[in-house]
């Protein structure tokens, strides 16, 4: 199993930076890429950001060119650092990892989810 557990949420204003982290434990070995995704009241949830275990990264359309992907490895951290914030990024941003593993019910790789940080833009 792994275990994610997400920081760095909290009250920007418009224009301003942050830092999202997302620490991992458990069975660090198994994950194959590590993502960001945020969903907003009313809204369905979609990607930020991830990051395979060799560090390719993909980014979502809505924050190309404002966010950037990392990983520690020494930490086994995954940051997302966002700059240029807006109001229509405030959500719920949550840590995903995907691992080598099965899922026999979703019929896909064995995923596991962070509970989520709360990051509001607002002046």
């Amino acid at each position: 199993q792994v275990q994610l557990v997400e920081s760095g949420g909290g009250l920007v204003q418009p224009g301003g930076s942050l830092r999202l982290s997302c620490a991992a434990s458990g069975s660090i070995s198994s994950i194959t890429t590590t993502g960001w995704y945020r969903q907003a009241p009313g809204k369905q949830r979609e990607l930020v950001a991830l990051i395979t275990s060799v560090g390719s990264t993909n980014y979502g359309d809505s924050v190309k060119g404002r966010a950037t992907i990392s990983r520690d490895n020494a930490k086994n951290t995954v940051y997302l650092q966002m700059s240029n914030l807006k109001p229509e990024d405030t959500a719920v941003y949550y840590c995903n990892a995907q691992t080598r593993g099965w899922d026999p019910v979703k019929k896909g790789p064995l995923d596991y989810w962070g509970k989520g940080t709360l990051v509001t833009v607002s002046s």
